[in-house]
């Protein structure tokens, strides 16, 4: 299958990326290449593109995407929040800008055999790394009761965790639970018809919540966002883009933490901790997808794009 992959507010990451021509760029969530081929179509020969993915497949597929790129390319099997690892092993100081496109990619929600789509049937799986252990399959048949409602209600904000728990539990209890579809039918079942009458796909929440928990993604994310905001260059700009609450909200603490760090009480007329912001802000208020981009690619309707950049 081919690595298929429309990348969301194209225009809006390369115009707020500011990218020099010279410049170290890190694309943290390469998927087929289509944010990076942008970012490295403004490089020059001196410039440098680093692309990070967990997915094997998707760093193939780049390859072949980003090889036409006169500047410096290299592509790394290894989670976003490792960047300084990486640039610690490619002997890189600090970057001119970053981009995260956080979530699963379109290639991996349209490869049904990689188990992360509600809508194809499948071997439950959703790692985004396929050498990791770990899988759906884990999450929904080995968890208990207690584990299964917590990650359904806290990383899918799903109301009818308990109940969907519940009927997993039941359906456990005479055959293992291996295969998306089953898993659909279990949710369907477990949700009211009156609640599956409007609004998104019954399974869409309680699928991103198993992906979610299977692949660390939220603690990935606290744990990055800092991490590139440190190895930014002077002037250097991360782009961030999210697709549901729980990722913009982290996103969004993150930065106006970095943005606002003074940690003395409220009423202490003058800062004494000496914390001071080494970011600014450059969106306000989250970019989103205009009218063209979402007739073409309904799925950028929930994406926002946040930015910020080092204090020169």
């Amino acid at each position: 299958m081919d690595f298929k992959h429309v990348p969301v507010l194209y225009e809006e990451c390369l115009e707020s990326l500011a990218i020099k021509l010279d410049g170290v760029y890190v694309d943290g969530t390469l998927g087929g290449g289509g944010h990076a081929f942008g970012i490295g179509s403004k490089l020059s020969e001196k410039g440098m593109l680093i692309g990070i993915d967990r997915d094997e497949d998707a760093l193939d597929a780049a390859a072949r995407r980003l090889e036409p790129l006169g500047c410096d390319k290299v592509l790394v099997q290894s989670t976003y929040a490792e960047i300084r690892d990486v640039l610690e092993e490619l002997g890189v100081q600090g970057i001119d800008g970053a981009l995260l496109d956080i979530g699963v990619s379109s290639f991996q929600l349209d490869n049904r055999e990689r188990g992360f789509s509600y809508m194809h049937d499948a071997p439950l799986d959703m790692r985004m790394n396929k050498e990791d252990s770990f899988s759906a399959y884990d999450v929904v048949n080995k968890y208990d009761k207690t584990q299964l409602t917590k990650v359904i209600r806290k990383y899918g904000e799903e109301k009818w965790a308990s109940r969907i728990s519940d009927f997993i539990i039941n359906r456990r209890k005479t055959e293992e639970v291996r295969t998306t579809g089953q898993l659909v039918d279990i949710i369907k079942a477990a949700i009211p018809a009156s609640a599956r009458r409007e609004g998104p796909h019954p399974a869409k929440r309680t699928f991103q919540a198993i992906r979610i928990e299977v692949n660390g993604e939220l603690e990935q994310l606290q744990k990055a966002v800092d991490e590139f905001c440190d190895v930014l260059l002077p002037g250097g700009r991360l782009c961030i883009i999210t697709f549901h609450s729980l990722e913009d909200r982290i996103v969004k603490e993150c930065f106006n933490r970095r943005l606002n760090p003074c940690t003395c009480p409220k009423e202490f007329p003058v800062c004494v901790c000496g914390k001071k912001p080494d970011v600014i802000k450059v969106t306000g208020k989250p970019i989103i997808s205009g009218k063209d981009e979402l007739e073409e690619n309904p799925r950028a309707r929930s994406a926002k794009l946040r930015v910020i950049e080092k204090m020169r």
